[in-house]
């Protein structure tokens, strides 16, 4: 073995590590920034993160969504989204409408009064997130969004996709 052969190895290895740290980091920061949304939701807004996910999902839907489409949105499984979305129609926050020409389908979309529920926990979370990340700049937002695109864009190919959908099958 020659030394560019060793240099490209060394590298490969520093790279590999590299990676395995930014991994790393990427879970840590989504831990701790997903523990205190959800210490703040309790505490604050008597509620879940995964209810504030279904709902968020609804409201961008005006049209609803059938549970599977919420639960592919969110990367759960059905039986997580039924309860959350039986607890919201129990409430009145949200409503199941048939699908016309479909007897076992139906669309779930927010009522009035939880898109304004809603339209309030959007707003303190929003203020949550900008606290929690008041230390990035624009240009550092920007040039993570970037980043972490072209990451989902690899990650969402088929080699990892069909992964991705059987881990979610299971």
């Amino acid at each position: 073995m020659d030394s560019s052969d060793e240099t490209a190895l060394h590298q490969d290895a520093a790279l590999s590590r590299t990676r395995l740290a930014l991994w790393q980091k990427l879970q840590k920061s989504a831990s701790v920034i997903e523990d205190e949304l959800r210490r703040r939701l309790r505490r604050d807004c008597d509620s879940t993160l995964p209810r504030f996910d279904v709902m968020a999902e609804l409201a961008a839907a005006p049209d609803g969504l059938k549970m599977s489409e919420i639960s592919d949105r969110l990367r759960v499984s059905a039986g997580n989204v039924t309860g959350i979305v039986d607890k919201l129609a129990e409430e009145g926050l949200a409503r199941r409408v048939a699908v016309p020409g479909d007897r076992r389908a139906s669309r779930v979309e927010l009522t009035e009064k939880g898109q304004g529920a809603f339209a309030v926990l959007a707003r303190i979370y929003e203020s949550w997130i900008n606290e929690m990340l008041g230390n990035l700049n624009l240009d550092d937002v920007e040039g993570m969004i970037l980043r972490l695109d072209r990451l989902v864009d690899a990650l969402d190919t088929d080699e990892f996709g069909a992964l991705s959908r059987k881990s979610e099958e299971r």
